[in-house]
């Protein structure tokens, strides 16, 4: 079947939106939080999707305008490296009232997921090389996004469950 330019300005459009989703999640996530160095990542994390979204609204242009193809050359990339790649350490001592960076971490990551499985989608949809190309390396970027935001909660999950007292024993 062949991709149609409706059906890759329809992907881009989406694609578009979903950034836009990531902005606001991320932005309100960083006002939010209570932790230093959470506000700093989740503010990292929103200009991440603010670049994702700025590439995408100009791949919309050239395909929109039959002009080349850009090829993907990120910025910036927030550093998520680390064993506690998104907060403090001092986030655990309050771990019982952490609610909302609990919440960040498993909305944060479901975003992430559903972004990852919506460019692998659009990347397989691709016939040409370039375009399939853009969308797999987003993918890439997204998956560092969700692999930290994972890496986060697994860290912080138990202690958070026993101190909020959700452990059923």
């Amino acid at each position: 079947m062949t991709q149609t330019k409706d059906q890759l300005l329809a992907g881009l459009k989406e694609a578009i939106m979903t950034e836009e989703t990531g902005i606001q999640f991320y932005t309100a996530a960083a006002a939010r939080t209570t932790d230093t160095r959470g506000r700093e990542v989740f503010e990292l994390l929103a200009r991440d999707e603010a670049e994702h979204k700025e590439w995408l609204r100009r791949q919309y242009g050239h395909v929109a305008e039959g002009t080349p193809w850009e090829e993907f050359r990120p910025k910036s990339h927030a550093d998520l490296s680390g064993p506690s790649p998104i907060f403090s350490d001092q986030l655990r001592a309050r771990i019982g009232e952490a609610h909302w960076e609990m919440t960040a971490l498993s909305v944060g990551l479901a975003l992430e997921e559903a972004t990852i499985a919506r460019y692998r989608a659009l990347a397989g949809a691709a016939e040409r090389p370039d375009v399939r190309r853009f969308f797999e390396e987003l993918a890439k970027w997204e998956e560092s996004h969700a692999e930290a935001l994972s890496r986060q909660s697994s860290l912080l999950k138990e202690s958070y469950w026993q101190e909020a007292r959700f452990a059923p024993f």
